[in-house]
């Protein structure tokens, strides 16, 4: 037998909102959907919408909201230092960079087949402007991105190994689809950070994209790490398919003062900016690798140096590297 209404008593007005109505009390789908309900009913009764157009603009709401949340998510998880994007970059201010090749790099294409981009050039000329801004772009065309210094990655690493979680901080820097790292060469390095940063690069390899600024030459790669052969199997991975941009150009906070801005390059690079030019680059890869290296852009993979004794070409991890 049906239940009578006086049987189940009167049906009571559901109080509830439309997001708990919609899904429950909990982080449920469709909430921003349930928040707009009352608000596209009243709209579709007023201007006689179907069902279907006005579920259509529930989901469009939907979408939109969720598209948002994703975004902040990648922001947060960037770590990005500023808002510096490539469309706020100076151009008449920097040297050394084509602003045909930057835009190319801010479509993200880059990324598509784990190109590496390494940022050259003296203190203070907009190399992390430009990788903060490469960061920006690449979150916003959907990518997850990390951005970490060279001494904080050297420093997280260490600390990892120490709790036993060495694997578990791997795979942390393996999971972007570009990882940023800042300031290679600014501060000395501990012993390990050689092993640390060969790891990461070496995991990335071919995979996905690394962004690396420095102020001192591709030749000083074992100056930096304080490991001639790990630096050495790191170039190697780095160079393989990679951008090589040289910049040029006063401090951004003396360009009003070149005469000061020169001396602190001069002081700080031991050089000028000869020494950051592609010619140097190929006298170093020459010198490295007994051939020289036909372009900044290298399709086929470069072998590691041999041993002079053996013959045999050596592992990453092993020495002697020619000087």
């Amino acid at each position: 037998m049906v239940p009578t209404a006086a049987a189940t008593g009167p049906r009571r007005h559901d109080r509830r909102s439309p997001r708990a109505r919609f899904g429950g009390s909990h982080d449920y789908e469709y909430s921003d959907a349930a928040d707009a309900l009352p608000g596209i009913l009243d709209q579709a009764q007023a201007e006689d919408w179907t069902l279907t157009h006005a579920l259509e603009r529930l989901l469009a709401i939907e979408v939109s909201a969720t598209e948002k949340r994703r975004l902040a998510g990648r922001f947060r998880f960037a770590n990005l230092p500023t808002g510096a994007t490539l469309e706020n970059f100076d151009h008449d201010a920097a040297s050394g960079i084509d602003p045909n090749l930057l835009a190319e790099l801010g479509s993200c294409r880059f990324l598509e087949n784990a190109t590496n981009v390494l940022l050259i050039g003296p203190p203070e000329v907009d190399k992390t402007h430009i990788a903060t801004g490469l960061g920006h772009a690449a979150v916003n065309a959907g990518y997850r991105v990390y951005f970490t210094s060279a001494a904080d990655l050297a420093a997280r690493c260490h600390r990892a190994a120490i709790e036993g979680k060495w694997s578990t901080m791997m795979r942390f820097y393996a999971g972007p689809t570009l990882l940023i790292i800042d300031e290679l060469g600014y501060l000395p390095l501990p012993a390990e950070a050689a092993s640390a940063l060969f790891q990461v690069t070496n995991q990335q390899y071919l995979k996905t994209s690394t962004v690396i600024t420095t102020n001192r030459p591709v030749g000083a790669g074992g100056e930096i790490l304080g490991d001639t052969t790990a630096a050495a199997a790191m170039l190697d991975r780095l160079l393989h398919r990679s951008v090589v941009i040289t910049l040029d150009g006063a401090s951004y906070r003396l360009r009003h003062h070149p005469t000061a801005a020169e001396e602190i390059r001069r002081a700080t690079t031991g050089t000028n900016l000869g020494q950051f030019s592609p010619a140097a680059l190929g006298k170093f890869t020459e010198q490295l690798w007994g051939k020289p290296m036909s372009a900044i852009n290298v399709e086929a993979p470069v072998t590691m140096p041999a041993d002079p004794a053996s013959g045999r070409e050596l592992d990453a991890c092993e020495g002697p590297v020619r000087p």
